[in-house]
């Protein structure tokens, strides 16, 4: 794991996920406080370890995927967040999912923050989306929070969902000399 992809905020590390996080994978992707209104819903024991798998391959493959969040100083397991391309075709997306204790604090807002700023600054995406259930305003005010903006809305498995992007700015070419 390469130091460059551990991020750290003033309350979390951000590390990316590895063989030591399974147990708490496991027990966050099977959960469906959780994971019941995720892409793809609650997450057995097998097809968690070959998300993980694909998780650290992406890392090789990308220079970015899923980190695992925890809290400093204890260094608990508080949920994950990352970038992953999505399925559908729209591109880079940005995730996160906490435990529900840790909700409400703010840290969902840092986490999610700290991956965009690391998509655009280090892996160097032009754009980054994120998908949220319209009616869920917990991460749709997570989204809007951090600055990314609304673009499109469909409907997936019965479900109205919101789109939404962050475009990084590129600087302007240097104007042509004057001659």
């Amino acid at each position: 794991m390469s130091p460059t992809w551990i991020v750290r905020t003033a309350r979390l590390v951000l590390a990316p996920v590895g063989g030591a996080d399974l147990p708490d994978l496991r027990a966050i992707k099977g959960d469906p406080r959780v994971f019941a209104i995720m892409l793809g819903g609650v997450r057995s024991p097998v097809e968690t370890a070959a998300e993980l798998a694909d998780d650290v391959a992406s890392w090789g493959r990308n220079g970015f995927g899923m980190w695992a969040i925890r809290e400093i100083p204890t260094q608990a397991f508080v949920g994950i967040t990352g970038l992953e391309q999505r399925p559908d075709g729209r591109g880079v997306a940005l995730r996160f999912a906490l435990w529900p204790e840790a909700q409400g604090r703010g840290l969902a807002r840092e986490a999610a923050g700290a991956a965009l700023r690391f998509g655009h600054q280090q892996a160097g995406l032009h754009r980054i989306a994120a998908v949220a259930r319209e009616n869920n305003f917990g991460s749709r005010m997570v989204l809007g929070g951090i600055g990314m903006t609304e673009c499109d809305c469909f409907v997936q498995q019965g479900y109205r969902m919101v789109l939404y992007e962050s475009v990084a700015i590129r600087p302007a070419p240097p104007a042509a000399a004057s001659r």
